[in-house]
């Protein structure tokens, strides 16, 4: 009976093995996840599970009922230490080796912490990736504190909301020029900038943290590279992630900001397999790494069916989402290689989009509760469309009126 290891019980390891079993797989199915929980959403940790909106029973992408019922070994608080290719053997850090036919890596990443030096892992210093790491720091969430949240990129800025929402003194430092300066044009940075300013949040671009001590048991005094002092009770790290390649490395696998799979989620060993945020593929003649819930889930269900000789190559369509305070930020496609931005009021107070072109061909939109303006350009994207900038600059002429550039060109 062929025997499928899944390493890696997140959103995509999950999703892999449930369209495994829907595609009519019937051997062996392990799901293998190193957390002591089954599989679960990770948005909502910096979002509505750290705001208690949302309770741990939600949290999880399904119950524990679904492995059982559909034969999936789920395998929780386990942890594969090594990957024999040439055998196709997982060592397991507890417990005897187990002998898979296929593997598929779903790995996901690691947050980057704050260096040893500068007290990364210790007590009141926090990332935000998993639940272990949301339940650690929910006590500090206590109105008139004082956070100081290192790095302002969408995770930075959504534990800021949270915490500025439940009355924290919130701070925010970001080494680079503006906000959101990897991800999102000037339009954008301003936009998010000023929404957190109106909710109190203390924001300092181009300011990095320099030193971080503990004079006493209970606070923090943190040297600011604009040569300010500030006394905190407690820090938040979200500097980003990496790809969680480790295994990967052990076995040899080619990686290349993640591991190197084609377009069918095949790595460079036939019989292993990758998909998530910890994996690289192809794109429009380049590569890239998308750390999205969507993509998890279409990446991981492309190849699932490419390792039972189903599948087709796997064609992304991006798109992301970021909650903050009461705006809902939506974004469509992957703005690389923009020239221009055309901003675009919404249809109600507050609201508005931000178009990307390069030339004449729309790249993205970023969405700010402007729900409308984001699907009707997801639409667009993803059918190779792009609508004339003077009509996107026009808050008269109607979304579904848009005239594209060949119509012009007609």
């Amino acid at each position: 009976m062929t025997h499928i290891a899944v390493i890696g019980a997140g959103q995509a390891g999950s999703a892999l093995a449930a369209k495994l079993r829907a595609l009519g797989f019937d051997g062996q199915l392990t799901l293998i996840g190193s957390e002591p929980v089954p599989p679960y959403q990770r948005p909502p940790l910096s979002k509505k599970y750290m705001s208690g909106e949302m309770q741990l029973d939600r949290l999880f992408l399904r119950p524990e009922s679904f492995y059982e019922e559909h034969q999936i070994t789920l395998l929780t608080g386990t942890r594969v230490i090594g990957i024999a290719p040439d055998t196709m053997t997982l060592a397991m850090e507890n417990g005897p080796e187990i002998s898979v036919d296929q593997i598929a890596l779903t790995t996901g990443a690691d947050p980057i912490c704050l260096p040893p030096a500068m007290g990364g892992g210790a007590p009141g210093i926090y990332t935000m990736r998993s639940l272990r790491d949301a339940d650690a720091m929910a006590h500090e969430f206590t109105p008139g504190r004082h956070v100081l949240i290192v790095g302002g990129g969408y995770i930075g800025l959504e534990a800021a909301a949270v915490a500025a929402t439940k009355g924290l003194q919130v701070t925010l430092v970001e080494m680079a020029p503006r906000i959101l300066a990897r991800v999102a044009a000037e339009e954008t940075s301003d936009w998010v900038r000023a929404l957190h300013r109106a909710h109190g949040v203390d924001i300092r671009e181009g300011c990095g943290l320099d030193s971080l001590t503990r004079p006493n048991l209970t606070t923090f005094s943190a040297g600011l590279s604009d040569g300010s002092m500030l006394e905190v009770d407690f820090v938040i790290c979200g500097i980003g992630v990496r790809p969680a390649t480790a295994l990967a490395e052990m076995a040899g696998l080619e990686i290349d900001n993640g591991i190197k799979v084609d377009a069918f989620g095949q790595s460079s060993r036939p019989l292993i397999f990758a998909a998530g945020d910890c994996a690289s593929f192809p794109w429009k003649g380049t590569r890239i790494r998308l750390e999205s819930v969507p993509n998890a889930i279409d990446q991981a269900e492309a190849t699932a069916a490419s390792m039972l000789g189903q599948g087709a190559p796997y064609v992304a369509r991006p798109w992301f989402w970021s909650d903050q305070f009461d705006v809902k930020l939506q974004i469509a496609g992957l703005n690389s290689g923009y020239d221009r931005v055309i901003t675009r009021p919404g249809e109600k107070p507050g609201t508005q989009s931000h178009w990307y072109f390069a030339g004449d061909r729309l790249l993205a939109v970023d969405a700010m509760n402007d729900p409308r303006a984001y699907m009707m350009s997801k639409r667009l994207i993803e059918a190779g469309k792009s609508p004339r900038t003077d009509a996107v600059a026009d808050p008269q002429v109607p979304l579904k009126s848009l005239p594209l550039v060949e119509d012009a060109a007609a």
